[in-house]
C-alpha cells in the first residue's frame, strides 16, 4: 500500500469501503467519510434522542456536521466556540442555542437551560473538555472524540459518580454508520461545508490549516 492517499486514486481493503451513493458528489463524500462518520457516530454514542439537550463544543469541520446528526436525533442542539462566524453557521444549520466561550461562559449558559444531556467535546483545548464536563446534568453523557496536545485533563471523581455521569471516547464509525451517513446525505438531511484546493496547493492548505483559517473542511479537487 502505498502511504497516504493525496493522489486521484489509493488502494484500500475491500472490506473497509462503502458504496457512495449516485446522488453525493466527490466534493463532498470526502469529508462525509471522516468527519461525517466520526461525529455521526459520537451523537450515536451520546445516546441523543428526541427532547434531550445536546451540547457541541467546537463547531469546524467536525461540529457543524455533529450539531445536524444531533438535530437529526431530535434533539436541542447548543453550539459552543470561540469565533461569532463558525456560531453563525451553526445558527444556519440548525443550532437552537449558540454561546461565544470568549464572551460568556458556555457552563453557566447551558446550566441555564437545564443542563446538557449529552456534550461531544470536538475542541482541542482542555478547558473546552472540562467545561463540556461542567455543562451536563445529572445522568448526562460526555463524549471525547478531539485529541488535546496535551493529553490529559482533570476531572472531579465526585461529582462524576455522585451525579452518574458517564463519559465515553469515540472514534470514526463503522461500515454501516458510513452507509447510514451518506443516504442522509442523499436524501438531502445534511450539508457540508467545505473549501476546494488543488493538489499543488497542498502545503498552503496546511498553512491554512494550522493558522486556523478554514471554517469547516478542505478538500483536494483532482479535476
Amino acid at each position: 500500500f502505498l502511504p497516504g492517499a493525496y493522489a486521484e486514486y489509493a488502494p484500500a481493503f475491500a472490506r473497509y469501503v462503502a458504496k457512495v451513493p449516485a446522488k453525493v458528489n466527490s466534493l463532498e463524500a470526502a469529508p462525509l467519510t471522516c468527519a461525517g462518520v466520526t461525529t455521526y457516530k459520537a451523537v450515536k454514542v451520546s445516546g441523543a434522542r428526541s427532547s434531550d439537550l445536546v451540547a457541541i463544543f467546537g463547531i469546524g469541520g467536525l461540529g457543524h456536521l455533529a450539531l445536524q446528526y444531533a438535530k437529526i436525533a431530535g434533539a436541542t442542539v447548543v453550539a459552543v466556540d470561540l469565533v461569532d462566524e463558525k456560531l453563525e453557521l451553526a445558527k444556519k444549520l440548525g443550532a437552537d442555542y449558540t454561546v461565544n466561550a470568549k464572551a460568556e461562559d458556555p457552563v453557566e449558559a447551558i446550566q441555564k437551560l437545564g443542563g446538557a444531556n449529552a456534550a461531544v467535546s470536538l475542541a482541542v483545548s482542555p478547558r473546552a473538555f472540562e467545561q463540556a464536563f461542567r455543562a451536563l446534568r445529572r445522568g448526562g453523557t460526555l463524549v471525547f472524540v478531539a485529541l488535546p496536545a496535551d493529553n490529559y485533563m482533570q476531572l472531579p471523581i465526585f461529582e462524576t459518580v455522585l451525579n452518574g455521569i458517564k463519559i465515553v471516547g469515540s472514534i470514526v464509525g463503522t461500515r454501516l454508520d458510513l452507509a447510514e451517513v451518506f443516504e442522509l446525505h442523499a436524501d438531502g438531511r445534511t450539508k457540508v461545508i467545505y473549501e476546494t484546493r488543488h493538489l499543488e496547493d497542498v502545503n498552503h492548505a496546511f498553512e491554512e490549516v494550522e493558522k486556523a483559517a478554514v471554517p469547516a473542511r478542505l478538500v483536494f479537487d483532482m479535476a
